[in-house]
């Protein structure tokens, strides 16, 4: 082997150990950047590796592998990894959603709960399935079935409406006709007669109570001025009854003071009177038996019996 060719392969070892070690480096830079998750769907909409994933609408990271999950095959395994600033916790829920109308699948991630217990690297994301697309136009199949339903049982039902509206026609125009039309013309003839002939009586009713309002009128001016006469009068009486109310009281004070001063006084009173009433028991008594007491001084000596 020449030298040139020794100096080749050199160079070119030296350029591959150089650009190994370039993609190594940037390698474990991007993989100390992010944290991997996992989570379970039954309808995956066409997400594939690589699609974006969004936390509470912006990027946050990217999906890894989409593949169907061994322990459950009806089940969606999805596995992914987001920036190490996203704070994923336990009220996050995953979902099948979109960047924007022209894009392809993405999984939307919602931003849950700022009391809730942030998720740990590799944790499982809770996840909400979306209705698929076949599902969608089923409903929408089924909505459209209804609606016929519904669209033939109106008809049937407008069909019953303008059959009724054009026997309310018949009707109407059957009391509307000329015969009835005679009819009502003769009755407002004849209303008018009756009003002409009560005119009259009607006016001077309507006279009468003009006068009879005019005279309560009256008669209410006047109780207001009479009202208005004695109300001075009244007031000036109601204000001596309460003054004489007033001394009223104070001598009833006065005297409530006089008697419970004078308290011992009445009962030595009404000792006296009570022994007064027994010496007068006592001499009526004595005059019942002994009259004579009255106007004899000395009494008789008893007389004996003769022997």
């Amino acid at each position: 082997m020449t030298t040139e060719a020794k100096v080749g392969a050199f160079v070119l070892g030296c350029f591959a150990i150089l650009a190994f070690t370039l993609v190594y480096l940037i390698n474990a830079q991007f993989s100390r950047d992010v944290v991997p998750y996992r989570t379970y769907l039954h309808y995956a909409g066409g997400l594939e590796p690589g699609a974006s994933v969004l936390f509470g609408g912006i990027a946050a990271g990217k999906v890894t592998a989409v593949r169907p999950w061994k322990t459950d095959p009806t089940q969606i395994e999805i596995l992914l990894e987001v920036k190490q600033d996203i704070p994923l916790n336990e009220k996050s829920v995953a979902k099948l959603g979109f960047v924007s109308i022209m894009n392809s699948a993405a999984l939307s991630i919602s931003t849950g709960s700022n009391d809730a217990k942030r998720l740990t690297p590799g944790s499982l994301i809770p996840s909400q399935d979306a209705a698929s697309l076949d599902e969608i136009a089923g409903k929408l199949a089924t909505v459209a079935d209804s609606a016929n339903d519904l669209i033939t049982q109106t008809k049937g039902e407008l069909e019953g409406i303008s059959g009724d509206a054009r026997s309310l026609l018949a009707n109407l125009n059957a009391v509307t006709g000329p015969p009835n039309q005679q009819r009502i013309q003769v009755m407002l003839d004849q209303v008018d007669g009756m009003l002409a002939e009560e005119r009259p009586k009607i006016d001077r009713i309507a006279d009468q109570l003009v006068a009879l309002s005019k005279h309560a009128d009256d008669t209410v001016q006047n109780v207001n001025g009479t009202v208005t006469d004695l109300r001075q009068p009244m007031q000036k009486d109601l204000a001596e009854l309460q003054n004489t109310l007033q001394e009223a009281k104070g001598l009833l004070g006065n005297m409530q003071v006089m008697v419970r001063a004078n308290d011992y006084k009445i009962d030595d009173m009404v000792d006296n009177l009570r022994v007064t009433t027994d010496n007068l028991d006592q001499l009526t008594d004595s005059l019942k038996q002994r009259p004579w007491s009255l106007i004899r001084i000395k009494q008789p000596k008893e007389r004996t019996v003769p022997q």
